[in-house]
């Protein structure tokens, strides 16, 4: 219906084309090095690849086009900038506001992530705050939004996996073709 190497992702509320064989073995190495060392130059990520240079500045440009690198942000520790605390928030919100609401939630600097999920609640949120005071406002904040209707908070005690893609990224380098969609 799409054709056989597109679909359709929702985000809050937008319908994205997304190309599911935008990744090969050798964007998917790449990205691993990039990973581990985000200061890498083109010139010395084709030398450690064993490509040209205009491969890695044309596959740096394609992912990019794509959506697929979106940026090289550095990783930051919200705890040593006084944020040690995490909570997640399920959010059961009015019909058809999921878009407002998310609009009103990326006004509130703690909140980190906010995903439109399917089972439990409308939207689960990440947020962080200095204590657990500071999460009490951050949570009055989130409830004060127009069409939320109700919430529950769960305060992370630790971290005992980080945010990653190196998995996933080890797994298409080591295919031995481009994945596709099922047919």
């Amino acid at each position: 219906m799409f054709g056989d190497t597109w679909f359709w992702a929702a985000e809050l509320g937008r319908l994205t084309r997304v190309d599911r064989e935008s990744l090969d073995a050798l964007d998917a190495r790449l990205l691993l090095l990039l990973t581990d060392e985000p200061r890498l130059g083109v010139l010395e990520c084709s030398r450690r690849l064993g490509v040209a240079r205009g491969t890695v500045q044309a596959r740096l440009d394609r992912l990019s086009e794509r959506g697929v690198l979106r940026g090289f942000p550095p990783a930051v520790d919200l705890a040593a900038m006084g944020y040690g605390l995490t909570a997640f928030a399920v959010l059961e919100i009015a019909q058809g506001r999921r878009s407002e609401v998310a609009a009103q939630l990326e006004a509130i600097d703690e909140v980190c992530e906010v995903h439109a999920t399917t089972g439990q609640g409308d939207l689960h949120v990440r947020m962080v705050a200095r204590s657990n005071d500071d999460l009490q406002r951050v949570v009055d904040e989130v409830v004060a939004v127009p069409g939320v209707q109700r919430t529950s908070t769960a305060i992370a005690l630790s971290t005992p996996i980080e945010p990653r893609v190196r998995p996933l990224l080890h797994r298409i380098a080591n295919e031995q073709k481009p994945w596709s969609p099922a047919r």
